[in-house]
C-alpha cells in the first residue's frame, strides 16, 4: 500500500477500503515535492502548492475532526514544560491511538491509516533525500544515523503566535502541510526571519523563542489550500507565526517532523564538542 488511504462509511454499517489510485497519489506528491526548487536564503526551504492530489485533499478535508475533540498542546504533553505557552494550539497526535480515539469514530480509521503510511521509512527517506546535500554536511562526522518521526494534526485558534526560533537541536526536517478550506487565510502562514543583530547566532540557544521585535520578517508562506512548507533545521532556521488576530480562526495544518533518535543526537553532540 502507498501512503494514502481512503475510508468510506456505507449506510453506517459497511466499511469499504478503496485503493483510490494509491500509486497515482504517491506519484503526485513525489512529483510536486521532488521537482520543487530549494530556496537557500535565509536557510534551505521550499514551498509547494497542490502537494496532494485533488481527490486526496478532498478526503483530508472531509475527515477533519471537530475542533473541540482535539487537545490543547500543554494538556496533551504535560511533561514538556516548553509547551505551556501553546494553549491556543489544539492537537491530535496521529501516532497515538489514545489521541485518535477522542475524535469521531467514522474518521478514526482514516487518520490511523494515514499515520501508518506517512511514518513508513520511504516517506522519511523522500523528504531527507531532497535536502541530501545539506544533511550530508551536517552528518559528515557521524556514522549510522537513525531517525524518529512525529505526525500531528493541528488547529490553531485566535491569539496563537510563535516567536522566531530554530527548533529543537534533534530536529532534522519539518514538513507543514496547510489544510486551509479556502484562500481567506492567505496571510496566516509560517514566517521566516533573520536577526536584526547580524552577529546573533542561535548556537546553544535552540530551545528559545525570541521576540518578533528582534527580527526582520523575510517572508510569510501563503496559507492556502493544499500547500506545503518544508525546511531543514539549521542554526539560523528562524521561523514562527505572527499573532493570529482573525476573530474566527481555524488554522488547520498537518505537521510531519523528522528527528534524530536520542542515541544519534548524543553522538552528534559529542562530535560537535570534539571539533569546537
Amino acid at each position: 500500500m502507498g501512503f494514502f488511504y481512503y475510508v468510506k462509511i456505507h449506510f453506517k454499517i459497511k466499511i469499504e477500503y478503496k485503493l483510490m489510485s494509491f500509486i497515482e497519489s504517491e506519484l503526485h506528491f513525489a512529483y510536486k515535492f521532488v521537482n520543487s526548487t530549494i530556496n537557500i536564503f535565509p536557510f534551505p526551504h521550499l514551498y509547494v502548492q497542490n502537494i496532494f492530489s485533488d481527490i486526496f485533499y478532498s478526503q483530508v478535508q472531509k475527515n477533519l475532526p471537530a475542533q473541540n475533540l482535539l487537545t490543547s498542546m500543554p494538556d496533551l504533553y504535560p511533561d514538556q514544560p516548553g509547551f505551556r505557552n501553546y494553549k491556543d494550539r489544539y492537537v491530535m497526535d496521529v501516532n497515538k491511538n489514545e489521541s485518535i480515539n477522542k475524535i469521531e469514530k467514522d474518521k478514526q480509521e482514516f487518520w490511523r491509516e494515514l499515520g501508518n503510511n506517512l511514518n513508513k521509512q520511504e516517506f522519511s527517506d523522500l523528504l531527507r533525500s531532497k535536502f541530501k546535500y545539506y544533511l550530508d554536511m551536517r552528518f559528515k562526522y557521524l556514522k549510522n544515523v537513525s531517525f524518529e518521526t512525529e505526525l500531528l494534526l493541528i488547529n490553531d485558534k485566535k491569539n496563537y503566535s510563535l516567536g522566531p526560533h530554530t527548533d529543537h537541536p534533534r530536529k532534522v526536517v519539518s514538513l507543514l502541510i496547510y489544510l486551509a478550506k479556502d484562500f481567506s487565510q492567505k496571510d496566516l502562514g509560517t514566517s521566516i526571519y533573520i536577526p536584526k543583530d547580524p552577529n546573533f547566532i542561535a548556537r546553544n540557544k535552540e530551545y528559545q523563542h525570541y521576540p518578533h521585535e528582534q527580527f526582520h520578517k523575510v517572508m510569510t508562506m501563503p496559507f492556502v489550500p493544499n500547500s506545503a512548507f518544508c525546511f531543514i533545521k539549521t542554526n539560523n532556521s528562524y521561523h514562527g507565526v505572527e499573532k493570529l488576530e482573525v476573530k474566527e480562526t481555524d488554522r488547520w495544518l498537518l505537521l510531519f517532523d523528522i528527528f534524530l533518535d536520542k542515541d544519534t543526537f548524543l553522538r552528534e553532540e559529542e562530535a560537535k564538542a570534539k571539533i569546537t
